[in-house]
């Protein structure tokens, strides 16, 4: 009996893990090794940015020149199109989405009339080229 209460004991206690071998951790360590340095290789090169200045802003908001940048408004309010033909309606509302107003605001005149509803110098632009359009008015200077 007692030859068979040491073989189920025998069975009942597992056999530790085997270790690494020296080679295996070296090979691991040289691996973990290339990978950062091929991470440190190909890093992105990092902004250099600098702190805004401390100094306050003088009063009133800095004109800034603002590149301009046509609008595609399909609808201007203060302007009736409803006397023209859609061909011609298409036409002013491409000019109104394409010229820059003339009172300087650096928008579309479609924009401003928008932004600005009480801007005469754009009313009165949208005004010349919707008269234009219906041929009442004089062409455009250049052009005969």
């Amino acid at each position: 009996m007692s030859s068979s209460e040491s073989n189920s004991s025998d069975q009942g206690v597992p056999a530790p893990p085997p270790r690494p071998s020296g080679t295996s951790l070296t090979m691991a360590v040289l691996v973990i090794a290339v990978l950062a340095a091929l991470v440190w290789a190909l890093r992105p090169e990092q902004a250099r940015f600098s702190p805004a200045p401390l100094h306050l802003l003088p009063p009133g908001c800095p004109k800034v020149v603002a590149e301009f940048v046509p609008t595609n408004l399909t609808e201007v309010p203060g302007v009736s199109l409803a006397s023209l033909t859609p061909a011609q309606k298409y036409r002013v509302l491409f000019q109104l989405n394409m010229k820059p107003c003339p009172c300087g605001c650096n928008v579309s005149i479609a924009a401003c009339l928008l932004n600005h509803p009480q801007c005469k110098v754009a009313k009165a632009a949208a005004e010349s080229i919707i008269s234009q359009e219906r041929g009442e008015g004089a062409p455009p200077s250049g052009t005969k």
